[in-house]
């Protein structure tokens, strides 16, 4: 009999994993009304050891949910707020000089942590955007020709604003290619923009009770788990589905440019992770058509025409996932 994607045997136990996940949802709840979706995916991108590109206009708690994230793991944070007077020795480390031994010294900048909030990453020149090039890819850094690897975990969570431009410095392709997952923030609703007041009504002292997370995960469990999504079974079927996705984004007439090899390992990972934390040993092309758009939509360039009609990425994708014929 052909195996399905439902008759897999258990492979590995992610309950365990499945606890630890929703208690962080839980604890980040508590303060974030809404953004079910923000925090499930930089979740997914925790176990998937990837780092996410997070764009909202301001005032829609992208920040906070990002701290509260680093606040509920046992591991050192920075934050780093980007501005285009910046340097990349301001994020990456600086010599220093001893002239009582005449030797230099490096001293570590603020990106040797483990979780690294940078705070709208477009208003830092080209020069400082490219200094996480190596890092984001190969988790160290090459100073005066020495290497100074990072410890594990190690994720980057960057912000930025899609409407102020001014004074802003377009992420390059190559610099979005090395982010697993761009969320989009909306706005909320309105019944979560009044369930936001209640709290702030009811719970006048809230910035205390961000103060008062405590941290659920430390660096060995995380690893441990990631190890877990790691056994996460995918059938070969889906491996071909996962590239025929990618693929088409290469050849879409809609698209000037296409998704490279990375987005196909991003979806790949995430799609273990996402599984994982829905307590399945198997992953189903539901896990990678939700994944789907938060993968690629950085990832492609519109035509110029395209873009003059007011398309968006999000509608490439959601066309070319409804024309891929699904395995079953």
């Amino acid at each position: 009999m052909e195996e399905t994607f439902t008759d897999l045997e258990p492979r590995a136990q992610f309950s365990e994993l499945q606890e630890a996940m929703l208690e962080i949802k839980q604890t980040i709840g508590r303060i974030i009304v809404g953004q079910e979706e923000m925090i499930e995916l930089l979740l997914v991108a925790l176990l998937a050891d990837g780092h996410v590109l997070i764009e909202g206009v301001p005032g829609i708690a992208k920040t906070l949910t990002a701290k509260l994230l680093a606040r509920t793991l046992a591991v050192p944070f920075s934050r780093i707020q980007f501005t285009p007077d910046m340097m990349p020795s301001d994020v990456l480390g600086t010599s220093v000089f001893h002239p009582g031994t005449a030797t230099f010294e490096f001293k570590p900048g603020p990106i040797f942590s483990n979780i690294i909030l940078i705070d709208e990453i477009n208003r830092a020149p080209a020069k400082t955007q490219a200094s996480l090039f190596e890092v984001m890819e190969e988790r160290h850094i090459t100073h005066n020709g020495i290497t100074y690897p990072l410890t594990e975990p190690f994720t980057v969570l960057a912000t930025q604003n899609p409407i102020e431009q001014e004074g802003t410095y377009r992420l390059p392709e190559a610099q979005l290619d090395r982010f697993m997952f761009k969320i989009v923030v909306p706005y909320p609703n309105l019944s979560e923009e009044v369930a936001i007041l209640k709290v702030h009504h009811t719970y006048p002292d809230i910035k205390n009770d961000l103060e008062a997370v405590q941290p659920l995960l430390n660096a060995d469990k995380i690893t441990t788990l990631r190890r877990q999504v790691k056994t996460v079974h995918l059938d070969e079927k889906l491996l071909e589905y996962i590239g025929q996705l990618v693929v088409q984004t290469r050849a879409h007439k809609a698209l000037y440019l296409g998704a490279s090899p990375r987005a196909s390992l991003a979806l790949l990972n995430s799609a273990k992770a996402l599984a994982a934390m829905r307590g399945r040993n198997f992953v189903t092309p539901e896990d990678v058509q939700e994944l789907a758009p938060a993968v690629l939509r950085h990832r492609i360039l519109l035509t110029p025409d395209k873009e003059m009609e007011g398309a968006q990425p999000d509608d490439i994708v959601k066309q070319i996932i409804q024309k891929t014929e699904v395995p079953r």
